[in-house]
This record gives structure tokens, sequence and C-alpha cells, in this order.
């Protein structure tokens, strides 16, 4: 019999600890627990350096979340991290680091921005904490067979979200577009969180000129900051400037994925 692995990642300890029991009790699944995004990467890491991967992950959609509201940074996928990571990063992070990995993000309720973000993250699934057993395992079985689950009552308001993100990022990418090649090299740069002078040194220009292409990106770009600049073109799948890289080409992803 194919056992599924699945790891339950919640910082609410009886919680978890009590799902995990649930569903070792069946006898095709074997599951672990960890109690926050970092132990759950460490946990990735070690079983696939074991050569036994997990399947699929369970993730707490308040997972980490911060008194602000606003969400912890995507994690890099092999740092050991020691801050809070929010759910819907741990996905996004867990996605690009190991796509075969199926993420469901468990709430306890009904949020269609929030399940329009999981899914842009990388999740396969929506699914309230209250559901049943044979619920949730019918949802993680369903997710190996490449199948994307949500409950009927957020459809129209997460297509609703999708179709509004996608249009943002649209228009985005035809301002990102309308740059010129060494503009878009500015513009990773700022991405990565480059300052003038680091610019200026990554790109063999003097600051001044930095200065003007900086200046002609905000204006092109109709923002008013750097902040605001970074926000759109992260929208428009600007990835920043790697320092280890030679020249700099297309900065905007297209396919895959929609916006993050």
């Amino acid at each position: 019999m194919a056992r599924i692995r699945v790891l339950v990642v919640d910082d609410h300890r009886i919680f978890a600890e009590s799902l995990a029991a649930a569903l070792a009790a069946e006898p095709d699944v074997d599951v672990s627990a960890a109690g926050s995004g970092p132990a759950a990467l460490r946990a990735l890491e070690r079983a696939a350096a074991e050569g036994r991967g997990y399947d699929v992950l369970l993730v707490d959609a308040e997972l980490g979340a911060l008194t602000n509201g606003e969400p912890a940074a995507v994690p890099a996928p092999r740092q050991e991290e020691t801050a809070a990571v929010d759910g819907i990063a741990l996905v996004a992070g867990v996605r690009a680091a190991r796509p075969a990995v199926r993420s469901v993000v468990l709430a306890e309720k009904d949020d269609p921005r929030a399940a329009a973000r999981a899914l842009q993250a990388g999740a396969s699934g929506w699914v309230a904490k209250d559901c049943s057993l044979q619920r949730l395992l019918s949802v993680i079985r369903g997710v190996l067979r490449d199948e994307t689950h949500l409950p009927p009552a957020l459809l129209t308001g997460v297509l609703r979200e999708l179709i509004a993100a996608r249009k943002h990022r649209s228009d985005s990418e035809r301002l990102v577009e309308s740059l010129t090649p060494r503009e878009r090299e500015v513009l990773r740069c700022m991405v990565a969180g480059l300052g003038r002078k680091a610019v200026a040194e990554r790109l063999f220009l003097s600051p001044h000129t930095v200065r003007t292409h900086m200046q002609n990106v905000l204006g092109k770009l109709g923002v008013h900051s750097t902040l605001a600049a970074v926000a759109l073109a992260r929208r428009a799948g600007v990835g920043p400037a790697d320092p280890g890289m030679g020249p700099l080409g297309d900065v905007v992803e297209r396919g895959g994925q929609l916006a993050q």
C-alpha cells in the first residue's frame, strides 16, 4: 500500500497533535507535526535528505500571524529561520523549493481574499478547520491527483479576487514594459533593496546616472517612492537582481503562477 506522508504545521499545539493523531489512525497515512514555519522547513529538509519527503503540508492559515495584520516575509527555502513565518508565506516558500509537495491551508473562517492569496502562493486547497476527518482525507487524496479544493461558498469570491489580481498584474506588466533595458536593470536592483551607491557599483554607473534612472523609473511607473515602485514591480513578477550574476536579462516573469 502506497503511504501518504503528511506534515501538520500549526502553532496551536493541542490542535496540531489532535489532528496528527486522527490522521495517523488511517492505514495509508504517515503524519508528523511542526509548531512553526521554521520547524516545518527543517522537517522538510531532513525528510528530503533521508529520501522520504513529505507529500502534503497542512498549514494553519493564521500561522505566525503578526499583530498588525501584515504577512511575514517569504522564507529562504534552505535558510535556518528563527523568525515567525505566516502560513501563506510558508506555502509560497515550499512551493518554490519543493514543487512536488502539495499544500492545503486550514482556516477557522472563510475568507475569499486570503484563500485567493493562498492559491496564488501555490496552495492546492483551502479547508475549514472544523471539517470532518473524512472530508480532510478526501482533500488530501484529491490534491495528490492535482485537484484544487475550495469550499463551494468561497468559489465566487475567490474567482473575483483572482480576476482582480490578474488585472492588477497585467497593468503592472505594461508599465514595466515601458522601461528601457537599463531602467529595468535599475528596477531589479531596487527590488533587491540596493541603494543608489550599491546600484552604481553593481551596474558600473555613476551615482548621478543611477539617480536619473531611478527618477525615470518612478515617473514611468507613475509612483512617488521606491517602496511603491518595488510593490508594483513585484506585482508584475519582477525578480531582484542577483549580485553574483552577470548582465541582467528580462525582468518580467511570464506564465505559470498568478501574481504573488
